[in-house]
């Protein structure tokens, strides 16, 4: 113990005195003990538990509200997978905002996990002339159909397999996460991903203080900070607390369905099993746990 305290006690000199580590000379002693934070899968109990104290109390000073957040591991024996009924959704995007209010993103500028493409029926599936930026009086529009989009969580996730510091990772609930605190910010990650599931603070992430959601996950829905990437995660700080995702919740049609891959009497096994089914770009062998699916 007394040789890991001289090395970070070194380790914390010279990030003070290093010429290539100037902009950390005017921070204190707690911002430099963020940056030489171990990655997130090699903490001990006792070191997690001080980090999420230490966050808790950064979080009432900036915020002047009690956070609690949760580094609430990954169950034995769940699987989550989604599925959505393209015949029900009906364009609305009320999944958009709740995600978006349930997850602290970004109001200036706008980052939003989920994006809902517009399609016609004619042409079924066509990315290429898909609209993002539909607006008409009322929904659904007649001779169009509605596809929304957000992480795959895919059993072979290339966005995991190109980070060079592995800031992001598969759990094993199979929820893909990021650690914001060891994104360097170089979005190899958003290259690798074919859906656009991924998303990064150009400019410090701006959420009203009376819209913050304070029950948050560290690998979650915890407040970001410039020149990160962020991306949804199954709304991680309610499933593993046995709750629904929050678009799971707010969409008025019951279009989407939640639950246990691992779990044979599951509503998501029956869809699996029964329904006609199907993943985005299945050739590139991402094996999404996103699916869509057509009930009537």
């Amino acid at each position: 113990m007394k040789k890991d305290n001289s090395r970070r006690s070194f380790l914390k000199n010279i990030a003070l005195a290093a010429g290539s580590a100037i902009a950390l000379s005017s921070c204190d002693m707690k911002a430099i003990d963020n940056f030489l934070q171990k990655n997130f899968r090699t903490l001990s109990k006792d070191e997690v538990d001080d980090i999420i104290a230490s966050l808790q109390q950064e979080y009432k000073e900036k915020y002047g509200k009690e956070f609690t957040v949760s580094a609430k591991p990954a169950t034995d024996g769940i699987l989550f997978g989604y599925a959505l009924d393209l015949s029900r959704c009906i364009g609305c995007r009320r999944c958009v905002y709740a995600c978006v209010e349930e997850n602290n993103q970004s109001r200036d500028p706008q980052i939003h996990w989920i994006q809902v493409l517009q399609m016609e029926k004619e042409k079924g599936i066509d990315f290429a002339d898909s609209n993002i930026h539909y607006n008409p009086e009322k929904v659904p529009e007649e001779g169009h159909f509605y596809l929304p989009v957000q992480c795959q969580q895919c059993r072979n996730p290339q966005c995991t397999t190109v980070c060079p510091v592995k800031a992001t990772w598969q759990e094993p609930d199979g929820i893909v996460v990021v650690d914001y605190n060891w994104c360097i910010g170089c979005r190899y990650c958003m290259a690798a991903c074919p859906y656009g599931a991924r998303h990064f603070n150009w400019a410090e992430p701006s959420v009203p203080d009376d819209e913050l959601n304070t029950n948050v996950h560290y690998l979650g829905n915890r407040p970001r900070m410039k020149g990160v990437v962020e991306k949804c995660t199954f709304c991680i700080q309610r499933v593993r607390e046995g709750r629904y995702p929050a678009c799971v919740e707010v969409c008025p049609v019951g279009a989407r369905k939640f639950g246990n891959l691992l779990d044979p009497e599951s509503e998501i096994r029956y869809i699996l099993e029964n329904k006609r089914v199907l993943v985005l770009k299945q050739e590139l062998n991402t094996q999404p746990k996103f699916y869509y699916f057509f009930g009537v």
